[in-house]
């Protein structure tokens, strides 16, 4: 099942908070960058009394196959979409302010 949904930036690191899991598939489209993997982890974690939702992908690619952790509130502004591809389903996040 594939869907689009449009959220606003804060929606969306509340459908990722709430929704992603271990092993789920990722693509995250922001600024000039396109980062794909599968989630190792997901943490939210609180520094200065707010609330950050920090995610480590394993990159799937030709050129690049690495470990990177992406704390999301830096880049919530930035973010242009978000697909999240489960078993099950296919979700494409279109973020727009």
């Amino acid at each position: 099942m594939k869907k689009n949904i449009v959220l606003k930036p804060d929606e969306a690191l509340e459908y990722v908070k709430l929704n992603v899991s271990k092993e789920d598939i990722l693509e995250l489209s922001y600024n000039r960058i396109f980062a794909p993997g599968e989630v190792l982890d997901l943490m939210v974690e609180e520094e200065f009394g707010e609330e950050e939702i920090i995610v480590t992908l394993h990159l799937n690619g030709d050129l690049v196959n690495d470990v990177v952790r992406i704390n999301l509130n830096n880049i919530k502004d930035d973010l242009l979409e978000i697909g999240h591809i489960t078993d099950e389903k296919e979700i494409i996040i279109i973020v727009e302010e």
